[in-house]
């Protein structure tokens, strides 16, 4: 596994401060030597049979397809991050930190460190030499995705008025060697673009693939747009994050990146995108959508594609954690009483919030529950509980919901709010959200709640008291 580290020499300036965290070949290395990282045999299917593959690993292993079929000289990864817990790991913080160091990270960002060489350029393709579908192992995930997609890849533009940067991660299909396909929101990317198409301009942008994991999860940052969300991935590491300028655009990327796609965002120019299977586990429609044209692409000598797949934990991990770091700032700043939040995976970590809490006051975790839909459209349904209740354990949720939650006193019903746009069961959004108070009543006598448990359980030594070997005893009865 040692052939994902690259000896070739970099800028001498690169690294002025050691970081914390692992960049995306360490990250591969670390998991490789525990035992996380399973290699597919040369020829994987590039149309849904890595997608198939990472699936069946997904949550347990990480994913290296090397010489798939269609690109025999690539090599395609996906899984990276799917668990929370490898999240911390791999940006060297303890899970239970991860909401505050992103916290601390987004509020404090550091300025990125420009060098004049980086891997991500040691190979350069401009002109006729540009053709994504032969230069890339580009894999097809879902049966009815309309094909090849990118869905690993930050894109980051300038804001035409400030020259601020903004990364961010979008569905980009293949929709020919030179062009692609892009699924822009109503977020800070469209507004870059169109205030240059309001100029009649094209927006410039760089897709970088093959990001480090704080990259990846920088870029899902929920910020004001003014804040380059690669100086939050400098923070998250501890140390100024080092960016090199594109070849031919004037964007700085990571330079410890992979690939980087050079191109423009056309003014006025819309075609079909789509479908293509969403992180709700459902498709996401076709029509007209915004278009990239390619200009250059530049790689590392032997380049890592990382893809991840629609609907699966990395998908739903990545969105996850920046969301419930913000949606946690905005209760407190209300509700010194929330402790945590928690996006849970069975509610696609986007629909269904996990509150854990101490209540004060009659009534307070309503007026919780109420904040919390008020802090991200997307959710729809809140539980909340009290501080001894694990809220990353959904069993645990369920079972506070089954003793101490009646529908008749604790069920909150809002109709006719804004909901995500993805979820089906709305009318494009417009549907209805719900929460549950689970937790205990303020005035219950205190053995009424009491849980039980057995004194000294969590102190034993399992490998001290039990005997492996063969019994003393037979079940037999001769």
């Amino acid at each position: 596994m040692n052939a994902f580290k690259e000896t070739h020499s970099v800028d001498a300036a690169a690294a002025p401060q050691t970081r914390r965290d692992m960049d995306l070949r360490d990250w591969l290395i670390h998991l490789h030597a525990s035992d996380r990282l399973a290699t597919a045999k040369p020829g994987m299917p590039l149309r849904f049979g890595v997608a198939g593959l990472a699936n069946r690993l997904d949550g347990r292993k990480a994913l290296v397809a090397p010489a798939p079929e269609g690109n025999e000289s690539g090599t395609v990864i996906s899984g990276l991050l799917s668990r929370r817990e490898w999240m911390a790991e791999a940006l060297g913080i303890a899970p239970d930190a991860l909401l505050s160091e992103f916290q601390k990270a987004a509020s404090h960002p550091l300025p990125s460190h420009e060098v004049t060489r980086a891997r991500c350029q040691d190979k350069v393709y401009e002109g006729d030499e540009v053709d994504l579908t032969r230069l890339l192992p580009i894999p097809t995930h879902n049966e009815h995705d309309s094909g090849a997609y990118i869905t690993a890849g930050l894109m980051i533009c300038k804001d035409p008025a400030t020259g601020i940067q903004n990364v961010s991660i979008h569905r980009l299909q293949v929709s020919g060697p030179r062009e692609l396909g892009a699924l822009l929101l109503p977020r800070h990317t469209l507004n870059y673009f169109s205030t240059a198409e309001a100029a009649g301009k094209d927006l410039e942008v760089a897709v970088v693939i093959g990001a480090s994991p704080a990259c990846l999860l920088a870029s899902q940052a929920i910020v004001p747009i003014d804040v380059d969300e690669l100086e939050i991935a400098g923070a998250l590491g501890g140390a100024p994050l080092d960016v090199v300028r594109c070849v031919g655009k004037d964007i700085f990327v990571p330079a410890q990146s992979e690939i980087v796609i050079e191109g423009r965002l056309l003014a006025n120019t819309m075609r079909p995108e789509g479908p293509f299977g969403e992180f709700p586990q459902y498709y996401g429609p076709r029509a007209d959508r915004h278009v990239i044209e390619i200009d250059a692409v530049t790689t590392r000598k032997q380049p890592l594609f990382h893809t991840i797949v629609g609907g699966g934990l990395e998908h739903l991990i990545l969105g996850g954690i920046p969301r419930e770091a913000t949606i946690l700032n905005t209760m407190q700043a209300m509700f010194p009483s929330v402790k945590n939040v928690h996006l849970a995976p069975g509610g696609t970590c986007r629909y269904h919030l996990y509150v854990q809490m101490a209540p004060r006051q009659p009534g307070e975790a309503k007026n919780v529950i109420m904040a919390a839909f008020a802090a991200h459209y997307d959710i729809k349904h809140v539980v909340v509980v009290n501080e001894d209740v694990d809220i990353f354990d959904a069993e645990m949720v369920e079972w506070a919901v089954a003793t101490r939650f009646q529908a008749d006193r604790d069920l909150v019903v809002l109709g006719g709010t804004q909901g995500s746009k993805l979820d089906p069961s709305t009318d494009e959004g417009y549907g209805a959200k719900m929460g549950m108070d689970a937790t205990v009543p303020l005035d219950a006598p205190e053995f009424r709640f009491k849980r039980i448990s057995v004194p000294g359980e969590a102190d034993i030594d399992l490998d001290a008291v039990l005997d492996d070997s063969r019994p003393d005893w037979d079940v037999c009865d001769d």
